[in-house]
């Protein structure tokens, strides 16, 4: 099948016929928040017979970031000498606190700015010399880059009031901790073709080398998702348990060298807590002991907190794949995206968001 066979509806037509000749239960995890959103947008779900599943699991970066960080970034931004910049969906986060967030300090006048991208915050530094700027940062291997290109760029124009709140994730480390978890029940992956753009299909050979589960690398079109579902069911029904690439329009086997290359100059692993899960061995980064006066952590002197699992939701189990959107018992009555109690109703990427703005109830 060519890359843009996709786009033909009688191809989708007759892949769709495949499908739901299928008679066998099958539970797929979707593990970028990007394909939830598609899928709900779609209405993938709805046109898919009862016994295929379709699972979110942990990829949206913002409902994975723990409250406990959340705190720490809320206790930095009430300091009249910080400008706190991050990306838009990070500032309706709420803390431990109910109602707590950054879009509430910017109301109660404290320095809170949404931008586009951390070099957007570099040139902040550089405009504001008298704040020290904190750029939150936020996401898997996709950002992680941008976010190393940001501290290149302050340390060449010696901007030295700027600095990165590190809350970059990988994605491998987590997929391992849900695969060895005593109730796992997952059949196949959808993996994040944007992940892939950088790491490459290497970074995802683990699924088909270690564990034997059929995995596709997806793009981000509603045919995309539907053919790389259909190539799951074919790999379980022939017993082949291997990863595809169906994005080869965007995903290389090695991924972004350029990009894997200054990522891994600036950062290295660290152990990290995820929201719902808890530590995970080896899957942050955080910057290099050598570019120190650019990590806020040790700028700041932080003393991070400890995973404590305060969410006021089950956020923590719609992250795992544990429970839908809808069986969380504050979904669409308290919790809704107008008054978001949790970060998955508050990203713009997170589950309980697609489902709630969709009508993604099945």
């Amino acid at each position: 099948m060519l890359w843009d066979e996709f786009k033909k509806p009688k191809d989708i037509e007759r892949i769709l016929s495949i499908i739901r000749n299928y008679d066998k239960e099958i539970r797929i995890m979707e593990i970028c928040g990007t394909h939830t959103v598609s899928i709900a947008k779609s209405g993938i779900k709805g046109i898919l017979p009862e016994n295929i599943k379709l699972i979110s699991g942990p990829g949206c970066p913002v409902c994975v970031t723990p409250t406990e960080r959340i705190d720490d970034i809320l206790l930095l931004s009430k300091n009249k000498d910080v400008l706190i910049a991050t990306y838009g969906d990070m500032v309706r986060v709420p803390g431990s606190i109910y109602g707590e967030n950054l879009e509430k300090r910017k109301a109660q006048g404290f320095d809170v700015r949404i931008v586009y991208s951390p070099l957007d915050a570099v040139k902040i530094a550089n405009n504001c010399k008298n704040k020290e700027v904190v750029f939150a940062g936020i996401g898997f291997e996709t950002t992680a880059p941008s976010s190393a290109v940001a501290v290149e760029k302050a340390m060449n124009e010696g901007v030295k009031n700027f600095s990165v709140f590190s809350l970059h994730k990988k994605v491998e480390p987590v997929l391992r901790e849900l695969i060895n978890m005593n109730d796992f029940n997952i059949n196949g992956f959808l993996c994040p073709g944007n992940v892939a753009v950088i790491i490459g299909e290497e970074g995802f050979r683990f699924l088909e080398r270690e564990f034997k589960i059929p995995s596709v690398i997806c793009g981000f079109e509603a045919g995309d998702i539907i053919y790389s579902i259909y190539r799951i069911i074919q790999m379980i029904e022939n017993k082949v348990y291997k990863l595809e690439n169906e994005y080869i329009r965007a995903v290389k086997p090695k991924g972004n060298e350029i990009a894997k290359n200054i990522m891994n100059k600036y950062f290295e692993l660290c152990d990290d807590i995820w929201r719902g899960i808890g530590c995970i061995k080896n899957s942050g980064l955080k910057l290099k002991d050598e570019y120190s006066q650019y990590d806020s952590v040790k700028k700041f002197n932080l003393d991070l907190t400890l995973y404590k699992n305060n969410d006021f939701c089950s956020c923590g189990e719609v992250i795992k794949g544990k429970i839908e959107p809808r069986e969380c018992k504050l979904f669409s009555s308290v919790c809704t995206i107008e008054n978001p109690l949790g970060s998955c109703m508050v990203s713009s990427e997170g589950a309980c968001a697609a489902a709630y703005k969709y009508f993604d109830l099945r």
